[in-house]
């Protein structure tokens, strides 16, 4: 179940990366401003962590609501080390909320990843 976890935060984090990259020379390059892009950038985080909850599923192939609160709760806790130990500060109550929704999403990503790997096998 660890390493179904870490392949969920992994994948996660990749895909962090990615969309980190391409939203910064869509930000360099245009006009663009990021104000704009919020509700975007939200969704796709919300993407982001369903598919880690869900490649965590498809990897443990049981339990996925475990698996996929643990993919999640793994990754706020790493932002939450990143926030703390970095910029000396902790979440606000917005922040909070949108962590808990994350690992919602994650949680609901690894019941499906169970779901559709069950399917196939």
């Amino acid at each position: 179940m660890g390493t179904a976890v870490l392949y969920g935060v992994g994948v996660i984090f990749i895909l962090i990366i990615l969309f980190s990259f391409i939203f910064s020379m869509i930000l360099r390059f245009t006009s663009v401003t990021e104000h704009s892009l919020t509700y975007i950038i939200m969704a796709l985080s919300f993407m982001t962590l369903f598919i880690g909850g869900f490649v965590s599923g498809g990897k443990g192939k049981k339990q996925g609501l475990l698996l996929g609160s643990g993919t999640g709760v793994l990754y706020v806790l790493i932002i939450l080390m990143f926030q703390y130990l970095g910029h000396d500060s902790l979440f606000s109550l917005k922040q909070w909320i949108h962590q808990g929704c994350f690992i919602v999403t994650a949680m609901m990503g690894g019941v499906l990843g169970v779901n559709m790997s069950s399917s196939q096998t």
